[in-house]
């Protein structure tokens, strides 16, 4: 019997933990739409906001925003993860939707550089900071919360609901896409349809508002009221688990960023395919990816998570090189969607436990904050420069040299899987169980 009277394991505490999951998936789906929409209308707004010229230049400042929203996520994991370790996941991931919320009708109202020139650009950087800040604080926080709020032998089925609901809004933003590509003529796109999905993401993450309110809190009074609680002193107490993350976000990030959001423009650019018949695809194969997830999740509370690192970094490192140079010169749209579901399959071997692994890494008092700004660091590092490193590859005339970047990345993952200990046996949570208040 827990201490809010309901009955560990009843049908009445399952409903109460999945109405728990659904309501901070629905945030997290939200948080990861609005931050996708911008890499998948780039392609239509570039020239609204930086001068005309060569179209290869334009992309590229727009990834270089892109990547900058990236780097603001450090300031964000630490600064969510902190509020989520003191005041609360609750209050934490409230937090994170409305400013998530600001930066997403920012942009869908920002005037052309046309209109007001330098002032453009400079907007749309402050929108996306404020994004890249709440996204920062979201992961870390909400990968925490859906980590407490399973049960020890379920823990990473439901946990792997964080990256449902990240690729779901990956795929929510490639399916608006595709429907304006469809209602819309291509003129009407670069004009002012591009600013859509911006505006129909402010008004889902007032939905998610309302929802995350009916949300339980996971953490006690104690651990909040902890003095070392969401501090940096405490969290340095625990560089392993620090170096750890990094490590695995290092290799996992650049590779879920290479085969998703820098995709749509390889298989564009590269690859010679139509910008629509690229959106069509990327939405049948996220859609596929997304339902990998929790099978994997559910292996992973089988088989252990650490067995399932070891394959995607070892299919990483042995796959990527050949896969990407087969998606570079792909002839038709079912080749593409063979060969990058057959990545995206290796790459799920990291994704559907990324959340679990990590928040199991470190004590109640300084999870969020631990695994929330660890990974942010490395995330902004490897995975939100992702984008703009391969096009630099590219604009270099060395294309190829990118997927041995990858490469490289992936082994540093391995190395951190190597030194870390099975979290199922030796993880801070073993013994943790949280049922619903």
């Amino acid at each position: 019997m827990s201490n809010s009277g309901i009955v560990a394991g009843s049908p009445h505490e399952m409903r109460q933990r999945i109405r728990a999951i659904v309501g901070a998936a629905s945030g997290n789906l939200v948080e990861w739409y609005d931050f996708y929409a911008y890499a998948f209308t780039a392609l239509y707004f570039a020239h609204a906001f930086f001068p005309a010229g060569d179209s290869t230049v334009q992309l590229l400042n727009t990834a270089a925003v892109f990547a900058i929203g990236f780097l603001m996520r450090p300031l964000g994991g630490w600064l969510f993860g902190r509020l989520g370790d003191r005041m609360g996941r609750k209050f934490s991931m409230l937090a994170s939707v409305i400013l998530m919320c600001g930066g997403s009708l920012l942009i869908a109202i920002i005037p052309t550089y046309e209109t007001i020139g330098i002032a453009a650009p400079i907007v749309l950087l402050v929108a996306r900071m404020a994004q890249g800040l709440s996204v920062g604080g979201e992961y870390g926080t909400s990968a925490t919360y859906m980590s407490e709020v399973a049960t020890s032998k379920n823990r990473g089925f439901y946990a792997s609901f964080q990256y449902v609901t990240l690729i779901g809004g990956q795929l929510l933003a490639v399916l608006v896409i595709v429907i304006l590509e469809f209602t819309l003529t291509e003129a009407e796109m670069r004009a002012w349809g591009w600013r859509i999905p911006f505006a129909i993401g402010a008004l889902a993450a007032v939905v998610a508002l309302y929802l995350r309110r009916s949300l339980h809190e996971t953490t006690t009074a104690e651990s909040r009221a902890n003095k070392e609680a969401g501090t940096m002193r405490a969290l340095m107490k625990h560089p392993r688990a620090l170096l750890t993350v990094m490590g695995l976000t290092a290799g996992g990030s650049l590779a879920f960023y290479t085969f998703t959001t820098y995709m749509q423009k390889y298989l564009v650019n590269t690859a010679g395919l139509p910008v629509k018949t690229v959106s069509i695809l990327m939405a049948v194969v996220l859609l596929i990816y997304m339902g990998m997830q929790p099978i994997l999740g559910a292996i992973s509370d089988r088989f252990g998570r650490r067995n399932l690192l070891f394959v995607f970094c070892i299919g990483g490192i042995l796959t990527t090189v050949p896969l990407l140079a087969a998606l570079g010169t792909a002839s038709s749209a079912t080749m593409a969607g063979i060969l990058l579901l057959c990545a995206l399959a290796i790459v799920s071997c990291y994704t559907s436990i990324s959340g679990v692994l990590k928040a199991e890494l470190f004590p109640a008092e300084i999870r969020a904050l631990g695994v929330g700004l660890s990974y942010a660091i490395a995330n902004a590092l490897f995975g939100g420069t992702a984008e703009y490193v391969a096009l630099r590859f590219k604009a270099a005339g060395n294309e190829g040299g990118f997927a041995w970047y990858v490469v490289a990345m992936m082994a540093v993952a391995l190395i951190a899987v190597l030194f870390m200990p099975d979290m199922q046996k030796h993880g801070h949570m073993r013994d943790e169980h949280s049922p619903p208040r």
